[in-house]
């Protein structure tokens, strides 16, 4: 047994901004050894995020009541003096957050970002000292010519990369305990493995301990020698991760794995239309949409005041076609055009060329952020009447009526009407923005990354609403995601992008089971789908 280097007991957290105390977390207790990778899961407002914060000293506010103890080699972090807090925050404790956009400020150069914990803790470095330790944390995060990402701003890097450069900042002073909350969580595939595995080669070269906090519990698997569950503030599970997955004691930890999406090559999928032939709707050989020969363009200024302004090619003469009744998913890393694409579709960007073919009119598109797809201003039953108002239905009870309709067929209780989006759980929030989307009846929807921000019991519920939805109304969807497993689950056929074209396209099963796209193949080995030929 290892050195303890973390020892968390009877941690409660109460907030006391409500007019009644709430209590966010219940008697927490983790212990760490040195060199450990231990992973945190449990869904939206269990207390993962809150007892991370805690653990790194960001839980500061007066309204904020923490009772335990909270043991870092041995010093009480809870009860220490504000300046030994400061001394172990950077240095020895640091935290990596899921939206490194929220983290890095936008004004600033990435180099003098990533530096700034040298500055604090080691004010006796040379200029020149700090910017070599800076250039090694770049590189030593895996990121390409760090001198010229050092001299770039955070919106002029991808997302993958801002995820590197937050965890370069992290280890630029060697600390010995690295929290990741929820690091992986809007990267897809290729860069949510590139993460990992950094964060392994910094645990196994460094030896740095690891909590590792998230919602998708197949990288938690992979990553993690331990796992706490936690629900309702409280750690109801806790093991090695090998046996919690594989032998769960709790029902609560059961329906989490059991909500996991999976994907067995060895045997068929479901066929939807056997399985439901009473409501599914049959191939009409009719096309919802069709693309042909599409180019899509962004324009931006250029660098300086008076930058010229320059156009952009980013989706490149692709074609695809989507049928009535059906759910094609368009797959890629970020940046590979897909929502590019889908904007244009949806006549959200009018700059491009070739053909969009719509024979039932415009589509409607639900967006990855439920919450920032609502104006928060309004109730429920106001932003649901929105699109009949839009579409020229004055009638206030028809209007009612019909809303009352579309909250029963996506499953939202009409008590929920007068409620705002702030009122709502992340699954509410997008079954109104589905229902929102469906009010003008539209053939085809576009649902772009509608589950990746939610947790995977409530990706569950989506993913059956959105199947439903095409059994019932006959509605295609063209469904934009980075999860391959999910798209097994779910779709007929997939296209997949790189660069802004289309390398590969064809039934789910031709696809997964036979492609020769070595593309492809990369992307089903980074989600750990593996063919029979490779096994």
């Amino acid at each position: 047994m290892g050195k303890t280097l973390l020892d968390v007991s009877d941690l409660n957290i109460e907030f006391h901004d409500h007019q009644a105390p709430e209590r966010v977390v219940r008697d927490f207790d983790l212990l760490m050894e040195e060199g450990e990778i231990v992973g945190l899961v449990g869904e939206s407002g269990s207390g993962k995020s809150m007892s991370a914060m805690a653990i790194a000293g960001l839980l500061n506010r007066h309204e904020i009541e923490k009772t335990g103890k909270i043991l870092f080699d041995g010093t009480d972090l809870l009860h220490c003096s504000r300046e030994k807090l400061r001394s172990y925050q950077g240095s020895d404790i640091s935290i990596v957050f899921q939206e490194p956009m929220t983290s890095l400020d936008p004004v600033q150069k990435i180099g003098r970002q990533v530096e700034e914990s040298l500055k604090i803790h080691h004010p006796d470095l040379s200029e020149q000292e700090r910017q070599n330790r800076m250039l090694k944390s770049l590189s030593d995060a895996g990121l390409p010519d760090p001198a010229g990402v050092a001299r770039e701003y955070p919106f002029e890097l991808s997302g993958g990369m801002r995820q590197r450069v937050m965890i370069a900042a992290a280890m630029i002073d060697d600390p010995r305990l690295l929290i990741a909350d929820e690091p992986t969580t809007a990267l897809d595939v290729l860069i949510q493995e590139q993460i990992i595995e950094l964060l392994r080669r910094i645990n196994r070269e460094r030896g740095t301990a690891v909590l590792f906090i998230s919602h998708d519990l197949s990288l938690v698997n992979r990553l993690c020698s331990r796992v706490l569950v936690m629900h309702h503030g409280k750690v109801i599970e806790t093991g090695r991760s090998s046996e919690v997955f594989q032998n769960p004691n709790r029902d609560y930890t059961k329906k989490l794995i059991a909500s996991i999406p999976r994907v067995n090559l060895q045997r068929p999928r479901d066929n939807d239309r056997d399985v439901h032939p009473e409501v599914s709707p049959a191939p009409t050989g009719k096309n919802a949409l069709s693309v042909k020969d599409l180019s899509v363009f962004y324009t931006s200024r250029g660098k300086g005041f008076f930058g010229r302004t320059q156009k952009t090619e980013v989706v490149h003469h692709v074609s695809l076609d989507v049928g009535e009744g059906e759910i094609l998913a368009l797959v890629g890393a970020s940046g590979s055009g897909k929502s590019t694409l889908a904007r244009a579709v949806a006549g959200l960007n009018p700059l491009h060329t070739g053909t969009i073919e719509l024979p039932d009119g415009r589509p409607q598109m639900v967006f990855q952020d439920p919450y920032n797809s609502l104006n928060p201003a309004y109730t429920i039953r106001w932003l649901l009447e929105e699109p009949l108002r839009l579409a020229g239905v004055n009638d206030e009870k028809e209007r009612k009526k019909r809303v009352d309709e579309m909250m029963e067929l996506v499953h939202l209780d009409k008590t929920l009407g007068d409620r705002y989006p702030s009122q709502l759980s992340g699954g509410q929030r997008q079954r109104v923005c589905i229902g929102s989307a469906l009010m003008q009846k539209p053939k085809l929807l576009i649902a772009d990354e509608p589950v990746s921000a939610l947790d995977v019991t409530i990706q569950v519920e989506i993913l059956s609403l959105l199947k439903r939805l095409q059994r019932e109304l006959g509605l295609a969807v063209l469904f934009i995601s980075h999860d391959l497993r999910t798209v097994w689950q779910l779709c007929d056929r997939v296209a997949i992008m790189k660069d802004g074209l289309i390398v590969d396209q064809g039934d789910v099963d031709e696809i997964y089971l036979h492609s020769q796209s070595e593309y492809t193949k990369q992307l089903l080995q980074a989600a750990c789908i593996v063919r029979r030929e490779e096994q």
